[in-house]
């Protein structure tokens, strides 16, 4: 579950390393209770680069979107198994295809059914 201030990692090899979520796209809302926008495995949120590499083209303080890859929070899937991961991560996005050209670390199954099969072909391992 990642919301809005959200500070994630970025898992592939664009320049940024360090990004905070400032808006939710897509996503889920808690209803009958106070609620907030919160994405999980394969949804697009919009971010702010807060740390990067020298001589990169991601430069500290860019508006870029990503897709979450690893989540925290376990997700559920069909067969009523759970999967979570250590950390939370995303791919930097840019019209529809990745930024970077390698994915570092294991990235969700869930991936592949949200048809982002370019970032499943890229990742070194599929869970």
């Amino acid at each position: 579950m990642i919301q809005k201030e959200s500070r994630i990692e970025v898992a592939d090899n664009s320049g940024a390393k360090i990004v905070s979520v400032i808006g939710v796209l897509g996503g889920t809302t808690a209803r009958g209770r106070h609620s907030r926008r919160t994405a999980g495995v394969g949804d697009m949120v919009v971010c702010s680069v807060k740390k990067s590499l020298p001589n990169s083209p991601v430069k500290q303080g860019d508006i870029v979107r990503a897709v979450i890859v690893r989540t925290k929070y376990p997700t559920r899937r069909k067969d009523g198994s759970y999967v979570r991961f250590d950390s939370n991560a995303c791919v930097l996005m840019k019209e529809g295809n990745p930024s970077g050209t390698r994915i570092f670390g294991a990235v969700a199954r869930e991936l592949r059914e949200k048809n982002f099969m370019k970032i499943v072909s890229l990742a070194s391992e599929v869970i």
